[in-house]
């Protein structure tokens, strides 16, 4: 069996909409990643906009680059 890798999970809030579902976020502790959307969001069809308030997993707490994995109401 394949072990799960640890993944570190942040919320935050979309601050621009780049091509190709690629998002920037403002994390809760004032830095500024480069996201893109999981593979349910996409294929679920989950709208995500500026403004929209959003968890990341990324592989390393100061990592620059990030995964959508749930947009908040």
């Amino acid at each position: 069996m394949s072990e799960k890798k640890a993944t570190y999970k942040s919320d935050g809030i979309i601050t621009e909409a780049l091509p190709s579902t690629t998002f920037k976020v403002r994390l809760n502790d004032g830095r500024e990643v480069l996201a893109h959307l999981a593979g349910k969001l996409r294929m679920f069809k989950i709208k995500i906009l500026p403004g929209d308030k959003v968890t990341v997993e990324m592989p390393t707490p100061n990592d620059e680059r990030g995964r959508i994995i749930f947009r908040k109401r």
